[in-house]
C-alpha cells in the first residue's frame, strides 16, 4: 500500500470507496464500514452530563427584543456618530469613570515571581494572578470549606494558585468550567489530597451549579473566580451564580459548618477582628463571593447582558448597547496602535500574540477606525472606549446590587501589564447573611 487510510481512494487497485463521514466532513470513512464509525467516530453527539440544562444563564428569551443585523460603525454618518457618542456621554452621569487602583499581591506567589527564569509574558500573568489572590485575600474569600468555581478555566492557573493560597486549610473544593479540550493543564499535578480538582465541559450558559454532584451532595458556599472572562461569558457567569444557583441553595444547608484547620482558624480570626460581620456565617451563602477579570467588552452581547434593565433606565436599547460594545474596542486599539509605533517590542508582542490575554481582534473597519480618521483623535477615541467599558460594567454592577450584593470595580493591575485591567468583584450584604444561631 502507497496511501494510507485518508487517501486510500487515489490507489488504483482499490475497489472499496471512501466518503466523507456525516458527522465532519473534515474526515473520510469507509463505506462499507459507516454505521460502525457512526458508533464511535469523535464528533458524535455526546450524552449530556447531569449538570447541562440548555439555555439556563442565556437571559433574554423575547426574540421579538433582539436587534436585527445593524450595520458597521464604519457605514455611520458624522451625525448618527455624534449622536451617539452625546448618547454615551448623557447617560454615563453618575458612572464611576476613574476607578480606584488596587493592585496587591499574595505571599504564594512571591516565589515565583522572583524567579528569573519566568520570562515577560510569564511575569505578568503572575502579577495578575497575584494582584486577583490579594483581593480575593482582602475580601475575605479564601478559606476553607469553600468551592472555588473558574470560569474561562483554560490551563487552571488561577486555581493552582489559590489551592497554593489554601495548602493548610480544609475542605476546599475547585470547579473548572471551560467549554473547550485544553492542552498543558495544570490542575492535574496537585499533590495535595484535601483539595479536589473537577473539570466541568460546558458552555457556561447551559451549567446549572446545584446539579454538579459535588455542590449537591455537600452543598458548599461558591466563590466565583475568572482571569480574562471574554465579553459575554462574563454575564453568563454572573447569572450562573446569582440566579441559578442561589435559588437552588436557598434555606438548604442542613449540614454543620465544616471543621477549621487550627492554621485556618489563626488566618481568620484577624479578618474578624477587623469588622467583617459578613465571614461569620458565610458559609450559609450559597455564593460567598465573585471575583472576576474582565475582558473583551466588544464580544458582549444584548441577549446575555445582565444590565439591561439599567440600559432601558437611562433610554438606552439594543440598537445603542449594540454600537457601544463595538465602540469598547478604541479604548485598547488606539492605545495599541501608539504603542507599536513607539516601540514594536517584545512587550507589544507579548500583549498580541499571548493566547491567555484576550486582546481585541476587530478589524480597522469594524471598529470603525478608518471612519473616524480626522474625525476623532486617537486619545479621544481611547476615551470614548473607555466610557463605553465602564458603561457595560455598571450595568452589571447595579445588577448584582439588586440581587443583594456588594459590588465594586478596580483597577487590579498596572496598563503597561494588561489592557483589560478592571476586576469586578462582589460579596453578599451583610444584612442577607443569617445571624450565628
Amino acid at each position: 500500500r502507497r496511501f494510507c487510510g485518508e487517501h486510500g481512494h487515489e490507489e488504483e487497485q482499490n475497489d472499496r470507496k471512501r466518503i466523507p463521514c456525516p458527522l465532519d466532513p473534515k474526515h473520510t470513512v469507509y463505506e462499507d464500514q459507516l454505521q460502525k464509525h457512526l458508533k464511535k467516530c469523535n464528533s458524535r453527539e455526546k450524552p449530556k452530563p447531569v449538570y447541562f440544562v440548555q439555555d439556563i444563564n442565556a437571559g433574554l428569551k423575547d426574540v421579538a427584543e433582539i436587534p436585527e443585523k445593524q450595520v458597521p460603525l464604519s457605514s455611520l454618518s458624522i451625525e448618527e456618530l455624534q449622536n451617539l457618542i452625546s448618547k454615551l456621554k448623557k447617560a454615563s452621569h453618575g458612572v464611576e469613570v476613574h476607578l480606584k487602583e488596587q493592585i496587591l499581591s499574595h505571599q504564594a506567589l512571591q516565589e515565583a515571581l522572583n524567579d528569573p527564569k519566568n520570562g515577560e509574558s510569564a511575569f505578568k500573568h503572575l502579577k495578575q494572578q497575584a494582584s486577583i489572590l490579594g483581593n480575593m485575600e482582602k475580601l475575605h474569600l479564601l478559606g476553607p470549606g469553600r468551592c472555588f468555581v473558574e470560569f474561562g478555566a483554560g490551563r487552571g492557573k488561577l486555581s493552582h494558585w489559590v489551592d497554593i493560597a489554601l495548602e493548610n486549610v480544609e475542605s476546599v473544593q475547585f470547579l473548572l468550567v471551560e467549554r473547550a479540550t485544553t492542552r498543558f493543564k495544570v490542575d492535574g499535578k496537585h499533590k495535595r489530597r484535601d483539595s479536589v480538582f473537577e473539570r466541568l465541559q460546558v458552555d457556561i450558559q447551559h451549567l446549572c451549579l446545584n446539579k454538579v454532584p459535588i455542590l449537591e451532595k455537600k452543598k458548599l458556599p461558591v466563590v466565583g473566580i475568572g482571569k480574562h472572562l471574554c465579553g459575554a461569558a462574563t454575564d453568563l457567569a454572573l447569572r450562573c451564580l446569582v440566579e441559578s444557583y442561589t435559588p437552588c441553595c436557598d434555606g438548604e444547608d442542613e449540614e454543620p459548618a465544616p471543621k477549621r484547620c487550627r492554621a485556618a482558624q489563626t488566618e481568620v480570626a484577624p479578618h474578624k477582628a477587623a469588622g467583617n460581620e459578613g465571614t461569620t456565617e458565610d458559609h450559609h451563602k450559597p455564593v460567598a463571593g465573585i471575583v472576576i477579570a474582565l475582558c473583551c467588552h466588544h464580544k458582549c452581547d444584548w441577549t446575555h447582558y445582565v444590565g439591561r434593565d439599567f440600559f432601558k433606565s437611562v433610554g438606552l436599547g439594543p440598537v445603542e448597547f449594540h454600537y457601544f460594545q463595538r465602540m469598547s474596542s478604541w479604548a485598547t486599539c488606539g492605545m495599541q496602535e501608539t504603542t507599536s509605533k513607539a516601540s514594536p517590542s517584545e512587550d507589544t508582542k507579548d500583549q498580541t500574540n499571548d493566547p491567555e490575554e484576550h486582546e481585541q481582534t476587530l478589524s480597522r473597519t469594524e471598529s470603525g477606525s478608518d471612519t473616524l480618521q480626522g474625525i476623532l483623535s486617537v486619545e479621544a477615541r481611547k476615551e470614548i472606549g473607555c466610557l463605553c467599558k465602564r458603561l457595560i460594567d455598571h450595568g452589571r454592577i447595579e445588577y448584582l446590587q439588586k440581587q443583594g450584593y456588594t459590588a465594586a470595580l478596580q483597577y487590579y493591575t498596572e496598563p503597561a501589564v494588561s489592557l483589560e485591567n478592571v476586576l469586578l468583584t462582589a460579596v453578599p450584604n451583610p444584612s442577607l447573611i443569617p445571624e450565628p444561631t
